[in-house]
């Protein structure tokens, strides 16, 4: 056990941003903490740890038991994570829902004119409750809905799998913020791959 003296020192260790050792740490609240080697933190993981454990110092009931793992030296830096929205660029609700839905309605007359054009067994669509279905029968099946919250267009595909997509004023597109691709030009790209067929929705 830790004495009364030591428990104060150790805060002080920690109010002066010190880590403390992992087995006065076990004796302070009953918790684990260890790390498996080679383990190098940056200042602002460390940071965090620091606060965590001066928190349950302060107030061991909230976890009896605590773990923190670092098994790779860079993973902690590497993975900066979805990049943030600056929903101060986001269109306007009633913009957004203009132009989704201008957009929904559009593939989904483009989608019936290819439909009357190319042979292709499972060929329908369906359109309802802001989400425009296109099946191609054994090819898959594409789904694209709105996002309101996130001032999105949503797409699943067979072949590229999910993306989201946001408008783009400058170019007056829906463009995936990650690959740069733009909607429309992504779906004509893949449906003619899949169905062998040009199709025209720009």
């Amino acid at each position: 056990m830790v004495s009364s003296s030591s428990h104060k020192l150790l805060f002080r260790q920690l109010r002066a941003g010190r880590s403390l050792p992992s087995m006065a740490s076990r004796s302070l609240y009953s918790s684990t903490i260890f790390f498996s080697s080679p383990c190098h933190l940056s200042p602002t993981a460390l940071s965090s740890i620091r606060r965590a454990e001066l928190l349950l110092f302060e107030f061991p009931s909230l976890s009896s038991r605590a773990a923190f793992f670092c098994s790779h030296p860079s993973q902690m830096d590497e993975d900066p994570g979805p990049t943030a929205i600056d929903y101060q660029m986001l269109v306007s609700e009633d913009d957004f829902h203009r132009l989704a839905d201008s957009t929904l309605y559009d593939l989904q007359e483009k989608f019936e004119e290819y439909g009357d054009s190319v042979q292709s067994d499972g060929f329908d669509i369906d359109f309802g409750n802001q989400v425009l279905t296109l099946k191609l029968g054994n090819l898959g099946t594409y789904v694209i809905n709105k996002q309101t919250p996130n001032r999105q267009i949503w797409l699943s595909s067979p072949v590229s799998g999910p993306s989201r997509f946001d408008w783009d004023e400058t170019n007056r597109a829906w463009v995936y913020r990650r690959t740069k691709a733009n909607l429309y030009r992504l779906l004509e790209d893949e449906i003619e791959s899949l169905c062998g067929k040009p199709i025209s929705l720009s």
